[in-house]
């Protein structure tokens, strides 16, 4: 490893805007995060890329791979058909040692499949979760699992609030983080069979369990980890970001409307701004798999050089935590 730098593998040739975004991604987080990389794709494609870029591929190796991994693809083919591809040699790669974390914006499917045959799970740990940071009045929550395991047991959901505990303070820096189970209410007795073993379950785990919580009052802070089961964890995933969505469109087209909300808009454009990168995703750059036997970290399919770059950086810190 050069010079004893952390060596971050990453997937050349995944998300939606690969190969460009990820090798500049990947020199800013070089050029900032005291990390070497190793990218796995193509490598004629590559060099073209960095060249046309004007991009230094100084303290990056690269792997040739060329087989392309898509969503059409079922994820078990990344063990199959796809072994060649940039995704799946990652994977061997860091189950080999031979970088310190895996970083990709592929199909969430095939990486969550390759985790689980290739880097396997962590020891005692039953799945592995996605935990996206989420943006809320003060700060992020946590939610896990955000859709890697529709059906879950009360005993996962009780370790995924201890990842998702240790993942928040050791992370995101959050002392002692408040873990709230998501529910229909919050009173103990709420809930499925599920959600009333898994309050039992997180109730006796050494985490700062505050109890249930419901959907309306997570984005009001009530909770630093959301745990949930993956199926309902994707539905709440995927509303709050369409919600997210309509408020800030909403926002515009209010200010457009006249020449009295446009004056009204470049008076209060600075507050205007801190509140679009208080919701800018790209802050947190994607979602850890929480459980893998090795640091993993999921960008956005739709991550730009600012997102890969925070991913690495997640990537990195995800590496110090021997408990994930």
């Amino acid at each position: 490893m050069t010079n004893n730098k952390l060596k971050i593998l990453v997937d050349a040739f995944g998300g939606d805007y690969a190969p460009d975004e990820i090798i500049k991604g990947t020199r800013l987080a070089i050029d900032e995060l005291n990390v070497s990389a190793k990218l796995f794709g193509d490598e004629t494609k590559i060099r073209d890329s960095a060249k046309k870029m004007k991009i230094s591929l100084e303290d990056i190796e690269i792997e040739d791979a060329r087989d392309l991994i898509s969503n059409k693809d079922s994820a078990i083919e990344i063990t199959r058909s796809k072994k060649n591809s940039s995704m799946a040699k990652g994977l061997i790669a860091l189950a080999n040692s031979e970088g310190d974390v895996f970083v990709s914006a592929g199909s969430s499917g095939a990486l969550l499949a390759g985790a689980c045959l290739i880097v396997k799970r962590a020891k005692g740990i039953k799945r592995i979760a996605f935990a996206p940071a989420i943006p809320k009045k003060k700060g992020v929550f946590l939610l896990i699992d955000s859709g890697a395991n529709s059906s879950c047991t009360p005993e996962m959901l009780g370790q995924f609030g201890i990842m998702g505990s240790n993942y928040m303070k050791n992370v995101l820096k959050i002392d002692n983080p408040r873990v709230g189970l998501l529910n229909i209410g919050t009173e103990e007795n709420k809930g499925d069979n599920l959600r009333l073993k898994a309050f039992k379950i997180l109730s006796e785990n050494n985490v700062n369990f505050v109890g249930n919580i419901e959907a309306r009052e997570v984005p009001e802070d009530a909770a630093d980890v959301v745990v949930t089961d993956g199926f309902t964890g994707n539905i709440f995933l995927k509303t709050y970001e369409g919600m997210v969505k309509i408020l800030m469109s909403k926002f515009k087209e209010i200010f457009l409307t006249n020449f009295k909300t446009k004056l009204g808009a470049f008076l209060i454009k600075d507050e205007l701004m801190r509140i679009k990168q208080n919701m800018d995703y790209s802050e947190y750059g994607g979602a850890p798999l929480l459980g893998a036997s090795k640091p993993i970290f999921k960008a956005h399919g739709n991550s730009n050089a600012k997102c890969i770059k925070n991913a690495i950086r997640l990537a990195k810190e995800l590496k110090k935590i021997d408990s994930l």
